[in-house]
């Protein structure tokens, strides 16, 4: 099976102290990821927990910590020891016993979780300085290629950055996969869906994905209006894909304040199903205050509830391709201006579905405002040979 390009990336640290958390949706392929790197370790002594069973979670269940050491040492017969443990969120305690086992007896751990809404709240304090952070996304349209052996590593993105992704776009390449870039859109980028035969097949797949994520992700809201409120905004969101969000108005809507709106925005945004893009600003505390766009993490999950137009898609599908690049923003004054994407507020991004030459004098100028000197439309149709107007198969 081929490997993530995250793997890659993953067994430059195994030599470290530190421990390696991969967090991302459910279904993109983090338990096949450490699985990977699992069999690359060979001989190593090492060991896989599983905190989806109950009886995985025994193990560590001891008030001494120095007892489960000796628990682990045992059942691996070495005192040094790489442990793997896949979904830790449904064992919160781990977290102080991943500590005490890293700085008392330099155990190596390599952990898995489908939360970032509890990574958050539980990584800071107990596993400050001793984690490494990766998220492991649905795949990008390049990684998508690489899957299905249509591209080499390397033009998979493995060796490259955002600038010579951009050098790399042409007519050539465009007309080459543009019937995979319009599957790429519609079913988006789950490892399962991808390599799925047939347009059925994939659609299933992905409403089991939805259906997983209220049976295992919503559990934690116990009140069932509570369930019932999340997937009505859910639904609401849909249309609203590349708009800022009014929040009063949503609370309107749903006929809930604007407390919990914005608590139900944060954990959706936690456990991966939505992205909130700020509003470009060079302070970040306007940042942070000014209004936010909605885009769907994944497209594929994105058209499985509910349907957005050409436009929105190809734009959710760009800002999905963009992520892994750095932080994104928007720019928008009072509705007339606007830059769908800017990426570490360096190189400006408007995403067409027919780019034009009007296209491009309208994004120069917007970021000659703002002092941004690299811009490009992506236009999912290309016809003409302008430098600035690029495909957007090369992300």
């Amino acid at each position: 099976m081929k490997k993530r390009l995250l793997f890659y990336e993953l067994i430059k640290h195994l030599d470290t102290k530190e421990a390696l958390v991969i967090t991302g949706m459910r279904q993109v392929g983090k338990t096949t990821l450490i699985k990977q790197i699992f069999e690359e370790l060979g001989d190593t002594p090492k060991l896989w927990f599983d905190f989806d069973n109950p009886l995985d979670q025994k193990t560590f269940e001891d008030i001494d910590y120095n007892n489960i050491y000796k628990r682990l040492k045992n059942m691996a017969n070495s005192s040094k020891i790489t442990v793997f443990l896949d979904e830790i969120q449904n064992f919160p305690e781990i977290t102080k016993v991943i500590k005490y086992l890293i700085d008392h007896h330099k155990v190596k751990f390599i952990v898995t979780g489908s939360s970032n809404y509890y990574m958050r709240n539980l990584f800071p304090e107990s596993l400050s300085g001793r984690k490494f952070l990766f998220n492991l996304a649905p795949l990008s349209f390049s990684e998508y290629l690489y899957l299905k052996e249509q591209i080499s590593f390397s033009e998979a993105g493995g060796v490259m950055k955002l600038e010579k992704s951009i050098r790399n776009s042409n007519i050539f390449l465009h007309k080459k996969f543009e019937e995979e870039y319009s599957i790429y859109i519609k079913y988006g980028g789950f490892p399962g869906v991808i390599v799925a035969e047939g347009n059925e097949r994939k659609k299933l797949i992905l409403k089991n994905i939805f259906k997983s994520f209220f049976e295992k992700d919503i559990k934690v809201l116990a009140d069932y209006s509570d369930v019932k409120e999340l997937r009505d905004l859910l639904l609401l969101l849909v249309p609203r894909v590349g708009s800022m969000l009014d929040i009063t108005k949503i609370s309107s809507e749903l006929g809930i304040v604007r407390s919990k709106v914005y608590r139900y925005m944060e954990y959706l945004e936690g456990i991966f199903v939505i992205k909130l893009l700020p509003k470009y600003s060079k302070s970040i505390d306007r940042a942070v205050a000014g209004g936010k766009k909605v885009y769907f993490s994944d497209t594929g999950l994105l058209n499985t509830i509910g349907n957005v137009n050409d436009g929105q898609a190809f734009e959710n599908t760009l800002v999905n391709q963009l992520s892994p690049y750095g932080e994104l923003s928007f720019y928008n004054k009072r509705n007339k201006s606007e830059i769908d994407i800017i990426v570490d507020k360096k190189i400006a991004f408007e995403a067409k579905l027919k780019g034009s030459e009007h296209d491009v004098r309208s994004l120069k100028k917007n970021c000659e405002k703002l002092g941004i000197k690299k811009y490009f439309v992506v236009s999912k149709d290309i016809t003409g040979e302008n430098k600035n107007i690029i495909s957007p198969q090369v992300f």
